[in-house]
């Protein structure tokens, strides 16, 4: 085994899943995932762990699932609605929340404010592990917060912040960053696989036990994950992304895993001087303002958790020089080369010698599949430079035979799609409403090369 700085033990400790290996090696014997050893210091069980685990071994006590009353979590609203809905209502007592997002987004700008909002009725504390109490002083009055009775503790070791947490009993506590965390019963670095797992094992238990709602920050990867080991992710109950260029001025936070919600909630957030604002109207920020229709540009329904979103989708097809290229932007690359393979079948649209170029505006990223008639008709029309007619909006899954499958809450996206003025969308035919809908001219396709056909007719 080799040995580490100081003549400890080091083991390779897997960043997915936390296990460990004596020596390195490409795939992890645990999970099979490869390059995802990383060398750290082997720690020592903790003596007498077996013994007291057998002293508890009768305390459990056994409950039929029809004996446990199911009554709904209260919610603690933070004060700022965009960041409840992304939570699913607001904070559980005991709930962990965890934040993840790249460096300079928002994360602590966002729980600063919360905290703040929080801080005039109830009890809350900041700790900060990576800024001094004077640095975080200076951003309040800087987004001129009201600071109120906001308590703040400037420290890393774990026991200290466990111990200020028991005396204090906050009903909010936010953990500024847990990679910058460590406990005196581990010898490895602060961010080390086993002090973060151990870290937010231990401050999980707390919430716990206590009812304190702990949110903690985590720092993120260059590929846009989570640093640390994934168990991370499985301890807590809720994971929240922020997503978005940090040269924008928008903000998303999208909830990737909620036990107390739903996923894919998002939450839209302007950037100002004051801080993070949330937005009302967040489909007017995915839709651009045109002087006249241009080739190209199709507005698609999206459904992000239960809000539905207008976003313009933008395609560009130019003749290529040498191989021919897909990007996408917000949206999945794979598909987008299925979707020109079902153009070119079932349609008869060829586009094997073109750069093909899509973009989802306002920096939103589209994961659902009924974003793929919205796609495929934007193409056509770049190809073709002709301009989809005004006023139209469209969503549907598109399946390699060429059918077009329905997408769920249908008349939720039609709804808001006539709220904002929009007066004919062209769906799936099993997504059409048994009852007219005013204001809104539905056109039912049932195939790829009917919706481009149907194009035609309605320009």
């Amino acid at each position: 085994m080799a040995r580490a700085a100081g003549g400890q033990k080091a083991v390779f400790a897997c960043t997915e899943c936390g296990a460990s290996a004596a020596k390195w090696q490409g795939q992890c014997p645990g999970c099979g995932v490869w390059n995802t050893l990383v060398e750290t210091i082997a720690e020592a069980p903790t003596v007498g762990s077996q013994r007291r685990f057998a002293a508890l071994g009768g305390s459990a006590g056994l409950q039929t699932l029809s004996e446990i009353e199911a009554r709904d979590e209260d919610r603690l609203p933070t004060g700022i609605g965009e960041f409840d809905r992304a939570l699913g209502g607001g904070l559980v007592s005991g709930g962990v929340v965890l934040i993840g997002g790249d460096p300079g987004i928002g994360k602590s700008t966002l729980l600063l404010q919360a905290l703040c909002e929080l801080s005039s009725a109830h009890n809350v504390l900041y700790v900060s592990g990576e800024e001094s109490g004077q640095q975080i002083a200076m951003r309040a009055r800087r987004l001129s917060l009201e600071t109120g009775s906001l308590r703040l503790l400037a420290e890393i070791n774990l026991e200290k912040i466990l111990v200020t947490l028991q005396s204090a009993q906050p009903q909010v506590a936010v953990i500024d960053s847990i990679q910058t965390l460590w406990s005196d019963q581990l010898s490895s670095a602060p961010g080390s696989v086993a002090q973060v797992r151990e870290c937010a094992a231990q401050l999980t238990r707390l919430a716990k036990q206590s009812g304190i709602t702990v949110i903690l920050v985590g720092h993120v990867t260059k590929e846009g994950a989570l640093a640390g080991p994934r168990v991370l992710e499985h301890i807590v109950d809720t994971v929240l992304y922020f997503e978005g260029d940090t040269h924008s001025s928008f903000r998303l936070i999208r909830a990737v895993k909620n036990r107390y919600g739903a996923v894919n909630e998002i939450g839209v957030f302007a950037m100002t001087d004051r801080g993070l604002k949330g937005v009302s109207n967040p489909s007017a920020i995915f839709l651009s303002q045109h002087g006249t229709d241009v080739p190209g540009s199709c507005v698609l329904v999206t459904q992000e958790g239960t809000r539905p979103l207008l976003v313009e989708v933008q395609a560009l097809v130019d003749q290529a020089h040498g191989n021919p290229r897909r990007l996408t932007v917000g949206l999945d690359a794979q598909r987008l080369a299925m979707l020109l393979a079902v153009l070119h079948r079932h349609a008869g649209i060829v586009c094997f010698d073109q750069d093909v170029f899509v973009n989802a505006v306002g920096g939103v990223k589209i994961g659902e599949p009924a974003a793929d008639l919205a796609v495929l008709l934007a193409i056509v029309s770049s190809l073709k430079n002709r301009s989809l007619p005004a006023k139209l909006v469209v969503f549907g899954e598109v399946g390699l035979a060429g059918e077009i499958r329905p997408a769920p809450r249908g008349q939720e996206r039609l709804r808001e799609a006539a709220k904002l003025g929009f007066t004919r969308a062209m769906i799936p035919a099993a997504n059409t409403p048994r009852q007219h809908l005013a204001g809104i001219e539905v056109i039912p396709v049932r195939r790829v090369e009917e919706a481009v056909a149907r194009l035609r007719g309605i320009e």
